[in-house]
């Protein structure tokens, strides 16, 4: 058994593109699964446009709800990129050139190459903690329990090591699935008691397509083996009496 108290995270996806389709969200599990691997529990995704009242209000409700919130997205250098204003705004702190972001930025660019679009990727809440950026120079930044990420997959990913002793995680959250040839409806019954019956697992189940034949994989989530273990045991003896064919276990 674990004292570790549970840790949980908001994170919040900013940006029209997003919302009309145009540009496929690809950060929320990119961040969901590098949280958990912490012990961190993602309770909630919102995805916002770039709007400074939604912004400011969804990031003011989520850091009292978690212990952290993470946003993707509109801190780079075009007219939409309003994340780090809403930010300064929401926190009531002063929005500008952050001192140690300039310096970072300016050693950065060629002589001449740092000009004024390149710049505002340097404004922030100037009392902010930077987050550094290996990939593209331009810095992220949090305030408080807010972690402010730019929106693009590859930077973000590579961002996140930078982070990681600014937070603390709880147990890491383990992940086990059973891929079976079967429909939903034929495991329902046997499968709602055994999460009735082990209430300290998260147990889901998520019908797939492949090789042209439908099937359910079952995924078992906890901070602790034994009881995922003992899950998994509880459902390979009801599928056997099913003759339900597992077609591959992770």
């Amino acid at each position: 058994m674990t004292n570790k108290k549970e840790i949980f995270a908001g994170i919040i996806v900013i940006g029209n593109e997003i919302l009309s389709g145009r540009t496929q969200d690809t950060n929320t599990s990119t961040l969901s699964i590098w949280l958990n691997s912490l012990g961190i529990k993602v309770q909630e995704v919102r995805t916002i446009p770039d709007s400074e009242k939604i912004i400011i209000d969804t990031v003011n409700e989520l850091r009292k709800k978690y212990n952290y919130v993470f946003t993707t997205g509109g801190i780079g250098p075009t007219h939409d990129d309003i994340t780090a204003s809403s930010i300064s705004k929401a926190f009531n702190l002063k929005y500008g050139p952050h001192k140690e972001a300039m310096a970072l930025l300016e050693k950065y660019y060629k002589p001449g190459e740092f000009n004024e679009g390149r710049q505002k990727m340097a404004w922030m809440p100037t009392t902010a903690d930077l987050i550094y950026n290996p990939t593209s120079g331009a810095p992220g930044f949090n305030v408080e329990n807010v972690f402010c990420l730019p929106g693009v997959p590859s930077i973000l990913k590579s961002m996140l090591a930078g982070i990681i002793n600014k937070l603390i995680g709880g147990e890491p959250i383990i992940s086990q699935t059973i891929n079976l040839r079967t429909v939903e409806s034929e495991i329902s019954e046997p499968l709602s008691k055994v999460q009735y019956d082990n209430k300290d697992v998260d147990i889901g189940s998520y019908p797939f397509f492949r090789a042209g034949r439908l099937g359910v994989a079952i995924v078992l989530r906890s901070t602790e083996q034994n009881k995922i273990d003992k899950c998994n045991l509880e459902i390979i003896k009801f599928i056997k009496k099913k003759n339900i064919d597992i077609v591959e276990k992770d």
